[in-house]
């Protein structure tokens, strides 16, 4: 299905009033769908409303794909582990009429470097993760040439390599995934913008839409990223630190072939991964460089002065390499933690916030949507709690310590 095509099912039939109103149609807001519509415990209507059903420039379709359990938090290490739950079981939760869908999941796992000075903090963390049950270990650098020749590591200390359950998937196969299934399990979606809330003392009673005009509901969700969360936050006097912050994926050709590598992550920060024949690869800018902006113009800079450096210290084989391509994304950045802000409003009981994903949103996805959807239909977190990520945190102004925000 191509992206005009996915489009054009936005216009559908739409009520007046429904139990929740969902805005943003990512991978988020869909994940939220998708798992209130299959909870035995509510029985309500959905809408997920979409701006933008092209996904032209989200992180939904444009994300990297990785799924990951090498954090420092505890809760998203718990996320990171439903995760790849959810991938290994997919057709339990995302099969229509028998047949599971394919998101293209490769268990490639994810290799983490370290430098002397960063291997006291990241064995900590792989503590913390080895308790949890996640398969990551400490490989010393004799080990790591002996698995990947490709790799060159002069001055690093190791690095921590997953064994089983991390990698990555095809974003836009996820998300369209999510959707299908959402849909047939009698979610509507509608193509519109969600221009603000109505509220009434402690809770808000709708949403109105740019073209419909006011959609009553029991429940809002705010699911709409970088471009849409804060304003739309906004009109109801509830602020999120959250910025649109331009990503750029590179793609590139290696002369010689190296095959298939692990979703690495250099001691610098630049990541790289193979993709089909060739690689992609992208960094997150030096502050100087990460305005706050909704510009979608390729920064080619990254690559030369940044990436392909990085790139050729790590990999002798990278210092001949072809660019082929590239495209950008905007992340929902939390300038507070780079943590999301998931739950409830503390001024109104009924408005919900997923925001602030900071480039982890699709790999957290099935964990918020579960997450959220219990919150909507029981009132409390029955799998992963994930209060220390709510809004309240964001008024007290105390950030959480997130070591692996990659």
């Amino acid at each position: 299905m191509n992206l005009v095509d996915a489009g054009t099912e936005y216009h559908r039939h739409m009520d007046t009033r429904y139990d929740v109103v969902i805005v943003g149609g990512g991978v988020t807001g869909c994940a939220t769908a998708l798992f209130l519509a299959r909870e035995p415990g509510f029985d309500g209507t959905v809408l997920v409303v979409e701006r933008d059903p092209t996904y032209e420039n989200a992180p939904s379709a444009k994300a990297t794909g990785g799924f990951r359990q090498q954090f420092s938090t505890p809760e998203n290490i718990r996320i990171g582990l439903f995760g790849v739950h959810f991938l290994k079981h997919i057709g339990e939760y995302l099969a229509i009429g028998g047949e599971a869908p394919d998101v293209g999941f490769r268990e490639n796992g994810y290799l983490l470097l370290a430098t002397e000075s960063m291997l006291p903090t990241m064995l900590d963390d792989n503590a913390v993760q080895r308790d949890l049950g996640v398969d990551v270990h400490f490989r010393a650098p004799d080990e790591l040439r002996a698995r990947y020749p490709w790799i060159d590591t002069g001055g690093i200390a190791g690095g921590f390599l997953s064994d089983s359950n991390e990698g990555y998937v095809d974003p836009y196969s996820l998300l369209q995934a999510y959707r299908r299934k959402a849909r047939s399990l009698g979610v509507d979606f509608v193509q519109d913008e969600a221009l603000s809330v109505q509220g009434d003392g402690a809770r808000v009673t709708g949403v109105t839409l740019a073209e419909a005009g006011v959609v009553a509901c029991g429940v809002v969700v705010n699911a709409a990223g970088a471009w849409g969360a804060p304003e739309f936050c906004a009109s109801l006097g509830v602020e999120l630190p959250i910025e649109s912050r331009k990503r750029v994926t590179f793609v590139f050709e290696c002369r010689e072939p190296i095959g298939a590598t692990p979703l690495t992550i250099t001691e610098t920060g630049v990541a790289f991964r193979s993709e089909g024949k060739g690689f992609i690869s992208n960094v997150s800018p030096p502050p100087e460089q990460d305005p706050v902006t909704k510009d979608t113009g390729i920064d080619y800079h990254l690559f030369d002065e940044l990436i392909w450096p990085a790139l050729a210290s790590r990999v002798p084989a990278f210092e001949a390499i072809k660019l082929t391509g590239a495209w950008c994304c905007h992340y929902d950045y939390n300038t507070l933690d780079e943590n999301l802000i998931i739950g409830r409003t503390p001024a109104y009981e009924n408005f919900y916030l997923a925001a602030g994903f900071s480039g982890h949103g699709l790999q957290q996805s099935p964990a918020a949507g579960r997450a959220l959807s219990e919150l909507i239909a029981f009132g409390e977190y029955r799998t992963i709690d994930l209060t220390r990520f709510g809004y309240e945190r964001v008024l007290a102004g105390e950030a959480i310590r997130e070591a692996n925000c990659y």
